[in-house]
């Protein structure tokens, strides 16, 4: 139990260092002029629907920062791109098996698009219409879709790769984003229309189907996103006796838990969805996975003087990936600006180039610079550094690059940052699940994997700023784990916070559990 909640606790902390754009929202200068590839969040868990107790939750949301009313063309994903949830069985830090989603798009009427007739008697054009919808859209009927996306599905595993089919169906569908109640009626009506495109998949040698969806949804994730960029606008630490007390016997002027704080709370994602049957995925490994998104365009890309729909530009070349995504957070502030682009463009293998920002990670000087002066004002102290003083930060190593033996850490140990999943340790139902995960005594929870209720930034903030130098709960004793002392964290026991609360029972307890996304036009 010891070793288990070390783990956990100090993935934590490196895996959300940088409580910015969201989870990995516009993380990286490069990504920002490629919305369409730009990997929000990834989900690992073992699925906690229940009677899933077998099966494993990949989840990857694309496309950040969708306001529900941003039509008319809405938000379909990148034709040629190549989007990837990858996972590692036994610790090579390569994908041993790679699920590859490859969309096309088209208009209606074999790609001629909805056309109305326009004018009078003899002289009467048939005229496209400019809408990618004309009509009402629902579960029994898409007649008024203009605009149709498709996808493909391939494993790929080693040298062998296999397309896969939708169980019943001819092709996997993207449901159309949810416009707004004229077209869809409802959110219940919309939930109905997008259900349908919840598909059963066989993948060889596994003998349980898996699940597949890919389709709008509610953005999971939770960040004070504005204030947080604009250095921090406000005191990160709970204002309250308790979260959510709502009697300011906190911190002096600390931030108190509101959804009013959440600046995603009005925003979509295009999420990937998959659930995989456990056995089919832990390999020959020893139960533990690790595993990571990634999207990739052709090296060459030539824009048509001429576009149309067909052929707005021509790709060409070896494919190159752009963004890549796996524990929240890491490139928006653990990584330096000047290497952004350049931790988006490689492979968890290549890791070890990155060690300095792991080992003398920056936010915590931030921080001290941001706020030394008012904790002392406010408090009367006469405090150095807020930052924790044990360096290198071997703790952090540790977690993000090797995992603990016997704990998250693979069959073979190969530096790399991944989401690691323990498969073994049972799933935790909705109801009883912590949003603090290991810190809230939920081995089921973050960083053990990540689910979407698991409330990463305070989490992190919290162990970033020295949470593992005092003591902390193993089995209900207090307990010093051992990297480092209390008075190398002079802050370290303060319950720091974003202010912006996340837990299970604002999702779904059923896969793919991210809510219905938000209505383009409500009324």
């Amino acid at each position: 139990m010891k070793r288990t909640t070390t783990f956990l606790a100090v993935t934590a902390a490196l895996s959300l260092i940088g409580i910015a754009q969201a989870s990995s929202h516009r993380e990286a200068p490069n990504i920002t002029r490629m919305p369409t590839l730009d990997a929000t969040d990834f989900y690992l868990f073992n699925s906690y629907e229940a009677g899933r107790d077998d099966y494993v939750t990949l989840i990857a949301n694309y496309i950040p920062l969708q306001d529900a009313y941003g039509g008319p063309n809405y938000f379909a994903m990148d034709p040629n791109a190549v989007y990837s949830i990858h996972i590692d069985n036994d610790g090579d830090a390569m994908a041993d098996m790679s699920f590859n989603f490859r969309f096309s798009n088209s208009l209606a009427n074999d790609g001629a698009g909805v056309t109305l007739p326009i004018g009078p008697d003899g002289n009467q054009k048939m005229v496209a219409v400019p809408l990618k919808n004309v009509g009402g859209i629902s579960a029994d009927s898409s007649a008024a879709l203009n605009f149709i996306e498709n996808y493909s599905l391939e494993l790929a595993s080693g040298t062998s790769s296999t397309m896969l089919m939708p169980s019943g169906a001819s092709s996997f569908t993207k449901p159309y984003d949810y416009v707004g109640n004229k077209t869809f009626g409802d959110a219940t009506a919309y939930q109905t229309y997008a259900d349908q495109y919840l598909y059963n998949v066989a993948i060889p040698g596994c003998d349980a189907m898996a699940r597949v969806f890919v389709g709008q949804r509610k953005d999971p994730f939770v960040v004070n996103l504005g204030e947080t960029f604009d250095l921090v606008n406000y005191v990160p630490v709970e204002g309250d006796s308790a979260p959510g007390a709502g009697d300011g016997a906190g911190f002096p002027g600390g931030i108190t838990q509101s959804s009013a704080n959440d600046d995603l709370n009005d925003k979509n994602v295009t999420a990937l969805a998959i659930e995989v049957p456990k056995a089919c995925v832990t390999g020959s490994g020893n139960g533990v996975i690790g595993a990571w998104t990634t999207a990739s365009l052709p090296q060459a890309r030539i824009l048509n003087p001429n576009a149309n729909f067909a052929r707005p530009e021509v790709n060409g070349g070896a494919l190159v990936q752009v963004s890549r995504l796996s524990n929240p957070l890491v490139n928006e502030l653990v990584i330096g600006l000047a290497d952004k682009d350049k931790f988006n463009s490689s492979k968890p293998a290549d890791d070890g180039q990155f060690a300095d920002y792991v080992t003398h990670p920056s936010l915590p000087a931030l921080l001290n610079i941001l706020f030394k002066d008012a904790v002392n004002a406010t408090l009367g102290t006469t405090i150095d550094d807020l930052a924790p003083s044990n360096f290198p930060r071997t703790d952090l190593v540790a977690a993000f690059l090797t995992g603990v033996a016997g704990v998250n850490q693979l069959a073979t140990v190969t530096p790399s940052e991944m989401l690691r999943l323990n498969t073994a340790i049972p799933a935790t139902p909705a109801a009883m699940q912590s949003a603090f995960g290991v810190a809230g005594n939920d081995l089921a929870g973050f960083p053990n994997g990540r689910r979407p209720g698991d409330d990463v930034v305070d989490i992190a903030l919290r162990v970033v700023m020295g949470a593992l130098c005092h003591d902390i709960p193993v089995a209900g004793e207090p307990t010093n784990l051992g990297f480092c002392a209390p008075e190398d964290a002079p802050v370290g026991n303060v319950p720091f916070t974003d202010g912006a609360p996340i837990n299970a029972s604002m999702l779904n307890a059923s896969f793919p559990y991210l809510l219905t996304p938000l209505a383009g036009s409500p009324n």
